[in-house]
């Protein structure tokens, strides 16, 4: 499962939309600063941090505050809802009626048994996207958000000795597809094929603790 990540202001867009808007990578690099480098974990009772996400309205990319983990009446939901897996959305794609990108440039990961953190990426600083399913929730304080949680996937065999999970990275050239095109089983037949072309680029690094590491940059 993916429990946190980063997002380094001094990203390049390289891997998040094929047509960035300007507005888009200032509201991420503001955003990102104004974090002061600490690593993005899920919203619940305790954590009421809010995190960026790429949405599609009018087919427009947009960047809006989003809670990381589904809320039930007005709660954080008691059932695992930060993570979603692709199979399931295989087997219920209705699933995906609303889809957003996560943007990011590190994923973390602890290797069992030896407890030892990874960093996950494409390259130091290059800003991507991970697939995310939404759907709109109530927060304890009675304000409507988007909730979000990030789509796994098995990990490729060089990666799945360290963690067997990994996010569904989607390049730029399926990102409008990801966000704009219809819930069928096909959408994530195709954004599994096309995260499955960046295999060879995403490297794992050690890192003596995710937990202590304040900075990420």
């Amino acid at each position: 499962m993916c429990a946190s990540y980063g997002l380094d202001p001094r990203f390049t867009d390289a891997e998040l939309l094929a047509e960035a808007d300007d507005a888009v990578l200032e509201g991420l690099r503001s955003w990102a600063e104004q974090n002061a480098g600490e690593t993005l974990r899920p919203t619940g009772k305790n954590l009421r941090n809010l995190n960026p996400l790429v949405t599609a309205h009018d087919g427009a990319a947009v960047l809006e505050p989003a809670w990381w983990g589904y809320l039930v009446d007005g709660q954080p939901a008691r059932f695992p809802s930060i993570n979603t897996r692709s199979e399931r959305l295989q087997d219920r794609p209705g699933g995906m009626r609303n889809r957003a990108l996560v943007p990011s440039t590190g994923w973390y990961e602890m290797q069992k048994p030896d407890r030892v953190w990874h960093e996950f990426g494409l390259g130091r600083g290059l800003l991507f996207g991970m697939a995310a399913v939404t759907q709109r929730g109530r927060t304890p304080d009675g304000e409507w958000v988007t909730c979000y949680s990030i789509v796994m996937r098995p990990a490729p065999p060089y990666l799945a000795n360290i963690h067997d999970r990994m996010p569904v990275l989607i390049p730029t050239s399926f990102a409008d597809d990801w966000l704009t095109g219809e819930p069928t089983r096909e959408l994530i037949d195709e954004a599994l094929l096309a995260a499955a072309d960046l295999d060879e680029r995403v490297a794992a690094v050690p890192r003596s603790d995710d937990k202590g590491a304040q900075t990420l940059f």
